[in-house]
C-alpha cells in the first residue's frame, strides 16, 4: 500500500505538471519600462516551424481567471507587418509612449478577458527570422506555418489546450485569418470557436470599388471627377472601378487615387491628425499578384513602389522600445533576429499573393455553423 501511495502521488505530480507546462525559459520576469511589474504572468520567446523558420511570440495571460479565459491569437497585416504594433498601440497591456522608454498599462487591453498570443509572422517580420535568410513565400506557405506555430505555442502551453480559440487580426489579415481557419478547423484537437477581422482585405474587387464611393461621400472628389467616374466606369447602373477596359476611366481612377494617396490625410482616422502628414507620404505595400490579376489599385501601386512605415503613423518610440538592448534581453529576442521595425520591405516585396477574394473560405467556415464570425470596418478609415 505504501508503494502504491507513492505511485499515485507521482502521477498526480505529473499531471499537475502537464497541466500547467508553459515554458520557464519564455518566462518575461520583468519588463523595461513600467512602473509596476504586472500581476499577469507573460512570455515572449519563438516558435520553430519546419526546419529552419522562427517566429516571435508575446504571450499575455488574462488578467483574470487564464484558465478558462479564451486563447485569441492575432495578427497584424501587411502583409509583412509585425503584430507587436498591435500589442504596443491598440489593444496589448501596455501602451509605449512617446519618449520610446515608458510603458503606461492599457485600461482597454483585451487581456482583461482572453488570453492574447501575439505572433510576428511570417519569418522576416519584426523579430521573426530564417535560418536561409530567405524571406520571399506566399498565401499559402504564410497559413500553412501559422497553423504550425499555432500546433507549436499548444504543445509548450498545453493548459490552454482546450481553452476557447478565436483567430483575430485587420488589414491584410483578411486573407491571413481565413487561410489559416481553413487549416484549424481540420483540426479536432484545436477547439476553435470563432474568428474575427478588423478593416481586412478580403476582396481586392470590393476593396477598389468601395474607396470611390467612400471618397466621394467623404467629400474628398469634387463634382467634376465624381461625375467622370460614373459616366466612363458606370454601365446599365453598376460600376466597375475595379478592371475596367475604358481607358478614361484609369484615367480618372488614377486621379482619384492619387488624392487619395498625396493629400496627407489620415487613412485609419480621416478626421485625425497625419504623423508626417506631407504629400507623397504614403506609398502602398508591393508584392507580387499574379497574373491577369492585377486591380487598378494594384497596377500603381507596383508602379510608386514600396515605402515601409504606413501611412500616418509613427513607429519611433516603438522601435526606440523593442531594440533597447535591456529590451531585447527581457523578451528572449535571438541575436540572430533583424532589428525590429514596423513593417519589413523585404518580406512585403517578396511576397506572392495568391488570393483576390475570401468568398470560398468564408463559405466554407459559414457552412459548419460552428463559428461565431465577425467582420467590423471603421466608417472613417
Amino acid at each position: 500500500l505504501p508503494q502504491l501511495g507513492s505511485i499515485l502521488l507521482c502521477a498526480l505530480l505529473l499531471a499537475a505538471s502537464l497541466v500547467k507546462a508553459a515554458p520557464s525559459a519564455d518566462e518575461v520576469t520583468y519588463l523595461p519600462g513600467l512602473a509596476k511589474q504586472p500581476s499577469f504572468r507573460q512570455y515572449s520567446g519563438y516558435l520553430h516551424v519546419g526546419q529552419n523558420k522562427h517566429l516571435h511570440y508575446w504571450f499575455v495571460e488574462a488578467q483574470s481567471n487564464p484558465e478558462s479565459s479564451p486563447l485569441v491569437l492575432w495578427l497584424n497585416g501587411g502583409p509583412g507587418c509585425s503584430s507587436m504594433t498591435g500589442l504596443l498601440t491598440e489593444h496589448g497591456p501596455f501602451t509605449i509612449q512617446p519618449d520610446g522608454t515608458t510603458l503606461q498599462y492599457n485600461d482597454y487591453s483585451w487581456n482583461k478577458i482572453a488570453n492574447m498570443l501575439y505572433l510576428e509572422s511570417p519569418a522576416g517580420v519584426g523579430f521573426s527570422y530564417s535560418d536561409d535568410k530567405n524571406y520571399a513565400t506566399n498565401d499559402t506557405e504564410v497559413a500553412h506555418n501559422n497553423y504550425l506555430a499555432l500546433k507549436e505555442f499548444l504543445r509548450l502551453f498545453p493548459e490552454y489546450g482546450q481553452n476557447s480559440l478565436f483567430l483575430t487580426g485587420e488589414s491584410y489579415a483578411g486573407i491571413y485569418i481565413p487561410t489559416l481557419a481553413e487549416w484549424v478547423m481540420q483540426d479536432a484537437s484545436i477547439n476553435l470557436k470563432g474568428l474575427a477581422v478588423g478593416n481586412g482585405l478580403s476582396s481586392y474587387e470590393i476593396n477598389d470599388n468601395s474607396l470611390v464611393y467612400f471618397s466621394y461621400y467623404h467629400g474628398l472628389l469634387g463634382t467634376r471627377l465624381w461625375t467622370d467616374l460614373q459616366n466612363f466606369c458606370c454601365s446599365q447602373g453598376k460600376c466597375n472601378f475595379h478592371k475596367n477596359p475604358n481607358l478614361n476611366c484609369t484615367l480618372r481612377m488614377e486621379e482619384m487615387i492619387q488624392i487619395v494617396e498625396e493629400s496627407g490625410l489620415n487613412i485609419y482616422n480621416l478626421y485625425a491628425p497625419c504623423a508626417g502628414g506631407v504629400p507623397g507620404v504614403y506609398r502602398p505595400p508591393g508584392g507580387k499578384f499574379p497574373p491577369l490579376s492585377q486591380s487598378l489599385l494594384q497596377t500603381l501601386a507596383a508602379k510608386k513602389g514600396l515605402h515601409l512605415e504606413p501611412p500616418c503613423t509613427n513607429s519611433t518610440a516603438s522601435s526606440l522600445y523593442l531594440n533597447a538592448p535591456q529590451v531585447l534581453k527581457a523578451l528572449h529576442i535571438s541575436p540572430e533576429a533583424p532589428k525590429w521595425s514596423i513593417c519589413s520591405s523585404e518580406v512585403n516585396h517578396n511576397y506572392n499573393r495568391l488570393y483576390m477574394t475570401m468568398n470560398d473560405q468564408y463559405l466554407k467556415l459559414l457552412g459548419t455553423k460552428k463559428y461565431r464570425i465577425l467582420v467590423y470596418n471603421g466608417d472613417i478609415d
